[in-house]
């Protein structure tokens, strides 16, 4: 007990109380996300993944390792998901939204600030590299699957791929280790990019909980169970099987990634289908609505869960 509320109280209170404050700043204020989102993809995120990413003492074949292990992760929950919603006889839209909330974690608002808080800086690179290769497959793997759920082609989404700062910051700090012209931590170039970027935590759980704030939850909740157990019971086994398949050389590196796997769903994919699905009726209900419905669920549920995987982490049980 006293180690878990350890974890909790070190890893786990400090996310939850920010996104809380943006929680309660939503309810209480007509505050629009939107803005402070785009600063975050834009500005915010970019900075934090190139900084992590070009002061990181990872070594490269462990980078390729956890590149290669989200796109098996998502590969293979996807496979789940699909069987999963087939044989319960789920039909579209709502199969391609079970989809996206199964196989997509929030390892930006949610991940990066539990694994840095649980896990030191190596949690942190872990995270930030998760995040950006998972941003690549969710818009394009993702774009995909939400086009299905509303029968267009979703080709001008996938065009969103070359326009996001993640995958340059991803590039671009790759291409400065590789080349060894990365500047020293001290300097003051880098001291300005890391500044920008430790501001992304707090402001994406700032987002999160306004995000969650304008959740419309009550009519969906009873079709949120499947979704919400994919995300939080399978996709975490899941995880744990690929990091043993994928055999990381680094413990914390391993244990981070699992727990990138078992975050909540992610948000993103509310935007995805809102765009591709529009308002199709799942039965007195839309599909974004579904789907923010177990983003809500999920992300509630998680904090328990969260706590005693990462207990089970730590001590070395699992991997």
């Amino acid at each position: 007990m006293n180690a878990l509320l350890g974890v909790f109280a070190s890893a786990v209170l400090p996310v939850v109380a920010i996104a809380a404050a943006g929680f309660l700043l939503g309810r209480v204020r007509d505050v629009e996300p939107g803005p402070l989102n785009t600063v975050t993809v834009y500005v915010l995120a970019p900075a934090l993944v190139f900084h992590s990413l070009a002061t990181s003492t990872l070594a490269a074949g462990t980078l390729a390792r956890v590149a290669v292990g989200v796109v098996a992760f998502t590969l293979a929950m996807a496979a789940v998901a699909e069987g999963v919603g087939r044989i319960r006889g789920t039909e579209e839209p709502l199969l391609s939204a079970l989809l996206l909330v199964a196989v997509f974690s929030n390892s930006g608002n949610l991940g990066i600030p539990v694994s840095d808080f649980a896990f030191g800086e190596t949690g942190r690179s872990t995270a930030v590299l998760f995040l950006s290769v998972q941003a690549v497959l969710m818009y394009t793997v993702g774009v995909y699957v939400a086009s299905r759920s509303g029968g267009a082609s979703g080709l001008d989404g996938l065009k969103r791929v070359v326009r996001l700062p993640l995958v340059y910051a991803v590039a671009g700090a790759l291409l400065a280790r590789g080349a060894g012209v990365v500047p020293p931590a001290e300097a003051a170039s880098m001291e300005a990019v890391g500044l920008v970027g430790d501001s992304a935590i707090p402001v994406m759980l700032i987002v999160l909980g306004l995000q969650l704030a304008r959740t419309d939850y009550a009519a969906a909740v009873s079709k949120a169970g499947v979704g919400s157990a994919l995300k939080l019971l399978v996709a975490p086994a899941v995880g744990l099987a690929v990091a043993h398949l994928v055999g990381f050389s680094d413990p914390t590196v391993a244990r981070v990634f699992v727990l990138e796997t078992a975050m909540p769903a992610a948000i993103t994919p509310v935007i995805l289908v809102a765009e591709f699905a529009g308002n199709r009726d799942l039965g007195g209900i839309s599909v974004p609505e579904y789907v923010s419905t177990v983003v809500l669920v999920t992300t509630l549920l998680s904090i328990p869960l969260l706590t005693v995987l990462i207990v089970a982490l730590q001590s070395g049980v699992l991997i």
